[in-house]
């Protein structure tokens, strides 16, 4: 077969599994989880580069490999899976729609940009990379979760669509925007992980408020 297949690509290729089966219950109603399966890819992403730079003896072909399927499977998970999800949570009127697309358009032109750079990056060091330039297409696994958590304090359908419309707009935009961003400690990766988790556990199990506004729309 042709691929590479070994433990340094395997949590991206269960990103991508995970962020497809949320497509799914997007598609199909069952918001709660392809919310889950959203912030289950986030924290895949998280991990998936710290765990190929364990292995010192990568090939060039395997790390020129690393960087296009991640990049790849990232646009699938963060890109057109939160666009079918916002699409299913009322993003549905033209204006909503042009922000879906300016969002994809973005995350694409991210991507891209981020593949030059970083192949260009490896060339000179091996060292792990210490800033993001703009934010990171990944940002959107713990943003809808985030959302969907404090919806119920929210008192109208149209409130959540407002802030939704607002999130993706502005997400998007930051995607593009040429800014340097730390990237996070282990400490704060962890931190960053529970707090995500927290928030899924409260839209699984807990709070039904938010699908009441979401069915309102």
């Amino acid at each position: 077969m042709i691929g590479f297949y070994d433990y340094t690509v395997i949590l991206t290729y269960i990103s991508f599994a995970s962020s497809v089966s949320g497509i799914f219950c997007a598609t199909t109603g069952h918001l709660r989880w392809a919310i889950f399966f959203l912030a289950f890819s986030g924290l895949c992403d998280m991990f998936d580069g710290k765990i190929a730079r364990t292995k010192k003896n990568r090939t060039e072909d395997e790390k020129s490999f690393g960087i296009q399927i991640d990049s790849l499977c990232d646009m699938v998970c963060f890109g057109v899976f939160p666009i079918v999800l916002c699409y299913q949570l009322g993003m549905r009127s033209v204006g909503g729609m042009v922000l879906l697309i300016f969002y994809g358009l973005a995350g694409v032109i991210r991507l891209g940009y981020f593949n030059v750079m970083e192949a260009r990056r490896q060339m000179e060091t091996d060292e792990a990379r210490k800033y993001y330039q703009g934010l990171p297409i990944t940002s959107m696994a713990i943003a809808l979760p985030l959302l969907f958590v404090v919806s119920p304090l929210l008192h109208s359908p149209l409130a959540f669509k407002v802030i939704l419309h607002l999130l993706v707009a502005v997400v998007g935009a930051l995607f593009i925007t040429n800014f340097r961003l730390r990237k996070p400690s282990v400490r704060e990766v962890i931190l960053l992980v529970g707090v995500t988790a927290a928030a899924v556990l409260v839209i699984l199990f807990a709070w039904q408020g938010w699908w009441k506004l979401v069915r309102g729309m």
